[in-house]
């Protein structure tokens, strides 16, 4: 699947794979051509993504080909084993949880989850995930709590499941308990959001020391489409909701919100799944380091002088 400001590149990339296939079909020598369309190649995909609306951020986040939880789990942890469960009443598979290591570092991952195709996004509810989801993430935490290990939480949800079901089971409640019990962890967390961060569904796995985005993704307190929805009553000003919701990681880089903006693989982390992990696991791991370095006193003061300052405004 490509995304309609990826036109361009697709044609030139087409060019490329023309080129090598009669290359290797009547064995024609085809390096030099080969070589000036892969540089213009480079330079397309650069010129693209170093200019993407709003709009088209959202896109690439949510783009179908974008690695999950589970994929970085698989390229950037070792040793994982996945825990199920929130011991009240039922598995939640919108959320995955587990024990691993990161590079040698025990650390309690937890992460929303997403399906590459219809049957698995049902069975992973879209990654949106139900009270028991948030629990479950709750009871990791603990865990990793109690055995003094950093947790690192991956988000990638449009939001939390707004179903009947999840509302008469205490979604508000669990999402709020959440917010409460990480302000207090005496353990060191780091977020990720490594495709889109979408609402409390969002912010349940977020309140952490250190809040890392993936450099195309993005975080917002509703979607463009709901907010559009609710400001000019119609979906189709999505783009303009999306600017002022100014929900991209440069945006949150600068008001303060996210604390570091790790680069993605030239046209974005689905080009390039190997490179794309190798830089977050990078990232988490100087992260990692440096919160384990402090005392928990020293954590929990870090922490909520973080929160204190965000939304602080100032009349001119």
């Amino acid at each position: 699947m490509h995304l309609q400001f990826e036109r361009d590149i697709v044609e030139v990339q087409a060019q490329i794979d023309k080129l090598l296939d009669l290359a290797h079909r009547k064995g024609i020598d085809v390096a030099d051509e080969v070589e000036l369309l892969r540089t213009k190649l480079g330079k397309l995909k650069r010129q693209t993504y170093d200019n993407l609306r709003p709009i088209e951020q959202v896109q690439v986040a949510r783009h179908p080909q974008r690695p999950y939880t589970l994929d970085y789990i698989e390229r950037t942890f070792t040793d994982w084993f996945e825990l199920h469960g929130d011991r009240a009443f039922r598995d939640d598979e919108a959320i995955v949880g587990g024990w691993a290591r990161l590079r040698g570092t025990s650390v309690m991952v937890i992460g929303h989850q997403k399906g590459r195709d219809m049957k698995a996004n049902l069975h992973r509810n879209f990654g949106m995930a139900h009270p028991e989801g948030y629990r479950k993430a709750l009871r990791l935490m603990k865990q990793a709590e109690k055995f003094g290990r950093p947790v690192i939480t991956l988000i990638d949800t449009p939001g939390a499941y707004p179903g009947i079901g999840a509302e008469e089971r205490g979604q508000a409640q669990a999402i709020a308990t959440n917010l409460r019990e990480m302000a207090t962890m005496r353990t060191p967390l780091v977020s990720v959001v490594i495709g889109e961060g979408g609402s409390g569904g969002a912010l349940a796995l977020g309140v952490t020391d250190r809040i890392l985005m993936l450099e195309h993704s993005v975080y917002s307190v509703i979607s463009p489409e709901g907010c559009a929805a609710i400001l000019w009553r119609s979906a189709e000003h999505r783009e303009k909701a999306a600017t002022a919701l100014r929900l991209t990681s440069k945006d949150l880089l600068e008001l303060g919100i996210c604390d570091e903006v790790v680069e993605e693989p030239m046209g974005g982390a689905h080009a390039d799944w190997d490179l794309a992990a190798q830089r977050l696991g990078d990232a988490l791991e100087r992260n990692v380091k440096e919160l384990a370095a402090l005392s928990h006193e020293a954590l929990l003061e870090r922490r909520w002088t973080k929160y204190g300052e965000i939304g602080v405004w100032y009349e001119a």
